[in-house]
């Protein structure tokens, strides 16, 4: 059987952003279950100074954070540090060409936050069988 697993000995920092607090929940628990150490934010302040503060290996971001906000400013700064991240959004249609453009992993709502975790570590991980 073929599994990912990070290719350190100390676990990832990931950060995770969604305005949906179970959501956010089911992603930490997700990444703890992967051997991570997650770092939560429930909106755009709060991971703007989660990024300027930690080390972050990879990034899972919801798009749309309600009140008009996107992630756009965490992913253009996370793209900048070089760290990976994933897009996971249901609603990315409705989103400004800004958006659509800012690259990353696209992982659309719902996905199991297994999954979402497993895409998020995929550019850290090595593979074993």
């Amino acid at each position: 059987m073929t599994g990912i697993h990070t290719s350190s000995a100390e676990p990832r920092h990931v950060l995770v952003l969604d305005d949906e607090p179970l959501i956010l929940m089911d992603l930490e628990f997700a990444l703890e279950d992967a051997g991570c150490k997650p770092l939560t934010a429930l909106d755009l302040v709060e991971a703007l100074a989660i990024v300027n503060s930690n080390p972050i290996s990879a990034a899972i971001l919801d798009v749309s954070l309600g009140r008009g906000q996107t992630c756009e400013q965490v992913a253009r700064a996370l793209a900048e540090m070089g760290v990976p991240y994933v897009l996971h959004t249901g609603d990315l249609d409705r989103m400004d060409e800004g958006v659509r453009n800012l690259g990353g992993t696209l992982v659309p709502k719902p996905t199991p936050a297994a999954v979402v975790v497993a895409r998020a570590l995929e550019p850290l991980a090595i593979r074993q069988d």
